[in-house]
């Protein structure tokens, strides 16, 4: 016959708290029982009571959100479109992905969109869990048809649907999906866009423009989310959008994981950013490798999608130059960029960013022979028509579904984002 597992020494200790204050309070108050037991009953057996009830919410608080122990981070690798035991990275592991997964809780729900299923999947994957069953189609008239073949009633509910092009048709499957949960009484519904679309109309930059960015917060919120889960938007200032929690992750420490394994010598590298406007994240990103220098490529923009490069400021001649977006559409900025760095006497140069937009040309544009690797996540679907010998694409997979975890658990996000992350150069 197996043997009974012996009780954890919080458990012990727990329960002997209990029998001890139980002795105390019966000795003490014996002889109030016998002469006043009305005034024993209403007074002293009540504040008995709130201390036990005190210890045990402790006791469960512990038990529920235990993240004591730090991030660890080791070298990543190039992601393949489906993770798997031998490929996924371990950059990000945590006290919550030691725990034994219950793999049939039916209180924490995964659905994916149709914009980016195999990143879906590879979420699941990383949690131990498997998708919802979700059926979505379009009609003949291009209308959008969602239903949800299991019951959400009560559930934790994570819709994984990047808003990326076709923008408009993804952003309205969200806004379906988010109103069929909410219809089939989802107790809590988390919108998690990987990527952000109409992110870059976030401010008015001529007369009677729109802020769209706006309009789309507006959107998703009365559509019934109660949570927005996103990756590297375009601007910070965009969570104020919304009149909901909003949890923004950056894509930044799986680029710098694969970055830490390049033999790339800190003193010949160099961090560029390709516009003012990414200054702030070029010095963040230029700080966690070893502090590296800054350059900036000034640039003047004359219309839509169409920049013109101007100078550069800062020393960039015989050293490795890595060009840091969050996004690349049509790549006119970064190429022109990167051609600037090359005139100014750059030995190599690499493009990093977190959302492949990939609009044309951007494809002939980055396999031109101006970058040594361009380096991106896989927070928007590449198609396999568009990858070229110089592409290196790298999963969110482990960062989105650790934020999961931690949002389903209600742990800190502080751990996760203040992460110390400095690496290390040959």
């Amino acid at each position: 016959m197996a043997m009974q597992s012996s009780p954890s020494r919080d458990g012990v200790v727990f329960e002997a708290l209990v029998f001890v204050s139980l002795l105390l309070w019966t000795a003490k108050f014996e002889f109030q029982w016998r002469s006043h037991p009305n005034f024993f009953y209403k007074h002293h057996c009540s504040k008995l009571f709130e201390c036990l009830v005190k210890l045990m919410k402790q006791r469960h608080a512990r038990e529920k959100c235990d993240i004591s122990r730090p991030l660890n981070f080791g070298n990543g690798k190039p992601a393949i479109p489906v993770l798997n035991d031998q490929t996924l990275p371990k950059f990000l592991e945590s006290a919550r992905v030691d725990k034994t997964v219950n793999r049939n809780d039916t209180r924490l729900r995964l659905f994916s969109g149709t914009a980016n299923h195999a990143l879906s999947q590879e979420i699941a994957w990383y949690m131990g869990l498997e998708l919802g069953k979700i059926n979505i189609k379009r009609f003949a008239d291009g209308e959008i048809y969602v239903q949800l073949q299991e019951s959400v009633r009560g559930c934790d509910v994570f819709l994984l649907q990047p808003t990326c092009p076709p923008a408009n048709e993804n952003l309205m499957e969200l806004l379906v999906m988010i109103d069929a949960c909410r219809r089939a009484s989802a107790k809590n519904i988390t919108a998690v866009i990987p990527y952000f679309g109409y992110a870059r109309a976030d401010r008015k930059t001529q007369a009677r423009e729109s802020i769209a960015a706006k309009l789309v917060a507006n959107l998703i919120t009365e559509a019934g989310a109660n949570r927005i889960l996103a990756c590297d938007l375009h601007a910070g200032q965009s969570m104020g959008y919304f009149d909901i929690p909003v949890d923004h992750v950056y894509g930044q420490p799986v680029i710098l994981d694969y970055l830490a394994s390049k033999t790339i010598c800190s003193s010949d590298l160099v961090v560029v950013s390709p516009d003012v406007g990414g200054v702030a994240r070029a010095r963040a990103f230029a700080k966690k490798l070893s502090d590296a220098p800054l350059a900036i490529v000034d640039k003047r923009r004359h219309g839509h999608n169409v920049a013109e490069v101007m100078n550069l400021i800062g020393d960039v001649k015989g050293k490795v130059a890595v060009m840091v977006d969050d996004m690349i559409d049509t790549a006119g900025t970064i190429a022109k960029g990167a051609a600037l760095l090359h005139e100014e006497g750059a030995r190599e140069v690499y493009a990093c960013c977190t959302h492949a937009v990939f609009s044309p040309p951007a494809i002939e544009r980055l396999s031109s022979g101006l970058f040594q690797e361009v380096i991106i996540t896989n927070t928007i679907p590449v198609a396999e028509k568009n990858y070229f010998p110089q592409l290196t694409v790298l999963s969110v997979a482990n960062l989105l579904g650790e934020t999961i975890w931690r949002v389903h658990d209600d742990c800190s996000m502080a751990r996760a984002e203040n992460a110390k992350f400095q690496l290390s150069y040959s």
